[in-house]
């Protein structure tokens, strides 16, 4: 019998975080510091909305571009946060953030197109843009520069092929920002070469330091050619709920939501019924962003303070909800380091080779956990830290 799995599928290696996990997920007394996923509950006002609505059996089909009660609070939303202004028709309701980026390079890439991924970054870029025949260029950030993406470093990756820039700040996993000023200098560059910008966004609420969330579209001559992906999942610890959205150009947008029409149909009823309610009440939507930022904030204090205090070096992250601390003075492999923590002191952390190959001498810590696992964690590492002297 032919082997009926594509080459591109083929030679695809598993994701990083999940690779390992498996390994953790067969283990007990571990303490998991892996996954970027909220602790807290997901708002009741949202949870109970999302019953009512299949309570009373509003559990039909919605339009394929979302239900226009949520398109219109996502973009009162958007220029409320975010000072980005989009009509509904700009605005399409997709299945998590992931699904827009999937649709989004389905709709944009030819064979042999070129798209600049910034690294370290989240683990499903490159792989999304392989099987849509793409090629993946990556574009690597210092932590000298803060794990920011510099003009100069941008030019440099550009070729005649080149179509996209994926830009994804808050960083996954560095936790690094793009400040007004830092994007500013990356437009004459983006506009030069006419390239579409895909702005992961999913984090722009969770910054700290009174530091917030400037958003490349926001600038000028940046929102025609710039595409906004964000979702519910960080914000309002609405993981499950796999709801999210891309905002852009009418065009691209429309385009986008003929491809997500024939793979999805529609993002869930229940959860755009809940989040509906998220968004509905301006105060009350600030109010449960800011318990969460609290909480992550004081946690995010914590872990640097004590990963400094041990003898690693680690940059201070001003987005998201993770550290990525060098081991390098271990001498051990991001891999090696992560593999011998979890046998040898129960903590599991994710490889930061995980995110790109600059990642190497990292690894990812999570603090989307409880201060207690957070401090026990630490005290894990510790020990460990002290066992290879």
């Amino acid at each position: 019998m032919r082997d009926f799995v594509s080459k591109e599928v083929a030679q695809m290696p598993p994701s990083g975080i999940r690779k390992f996990f498996d390994v953790v997920a067969t283990m007990d007394n571990v303490v998991s510091l892996g996954v970027g996923e909220p602790d807290f509950m997901t708002p009741e006002r949202i949870r109970k909305a999302a019953a009512e609505s299949l309570l009373e059996g509003k559990t039909k089909y919605s339009s394929n571009w979302g239900m226009p009660q949520l398109r219109e609070e996502i973009a009162h939303y958007l220029e409320r946060r975010f000072d980005l202004r989009y009509d509904t028709d700009q605005i399409l309701c997709t299945i998590g953030a992931s699904e827009a980026i999937d649709i989004a390079l389905r709709t944009i890439l030819e064979p042999g197109d070129e798209v600049l991924v910034v690294e370290p970054s989240y683990v499903a870029y490159k792989p999304t843009i392989a099987l849509q025949h793409g090629v993946p260029v990556v574009v690597t950030t210092k932590a000298e520069n803060g794990f920011r993406l510099t003009a100069e470093e941008l030019e440099e990756a550009i070729t005649p092929k080149t179509k996209a820039l994926i830009l994804p700040y808050p960083n996954n996993p560095t936790g690094a920002i793009m400040e007004k000023e830092d994007l500013e200098k990356l437009v004459p560059v983006i506009c030069a070469h006419d390239l579409l910008v895909i702005s992961d966004e999913v984090y722009a609420e969770l910054t700290y330091g009174g530091k917030t969330h400037c958003s490349i579209a926001s600038l000028a001559g940046m929102a025609e050619r710039t595409l906004v992906l964000n979702g519910f999942s960080k914000a309002f610890s609405m993981t499950g709920w796999r709801l999210g959205y891309a905002a852009g150009p009418k065009e691209l947008i429309k385009a986008m939501n003929k491809v997500h029409a024939y793979v999805i149909m529609c993002a869930a009823s229940a959860s755009q019924y809940g989040a509906i309610e998220a968004l509905r009440d301006d105060a009350l939507c600030d109010s449960d962003i800011e318990k969460m930022r609290t909480a992550y904030n004081e946690r995010r204090t914590y872990l640097v303070s004590a990963l400094r205090e041990m003898g690693l070096d680690c940059f201070e992250p001003e987005g998201a909800f993770y550290v990525f601390p060098s081991i390098a003075s271990t001498g051990l492999s991001s891999q090696d380091f992560c593999y011998r923590l979890l046998m040898e002191g129960g903590v599991a952390v994710v490889p930061g080779d995980a995110f790109g190959e600059s990642g190497e001498g990292h690894v990812r810590i999570s603090y989307a956990y409880s201060m207690e696992q957070l401090k026990q964690s630490m005290a894990k590492i510790q020990a460990f830290l002290d066992s290879l002297k």
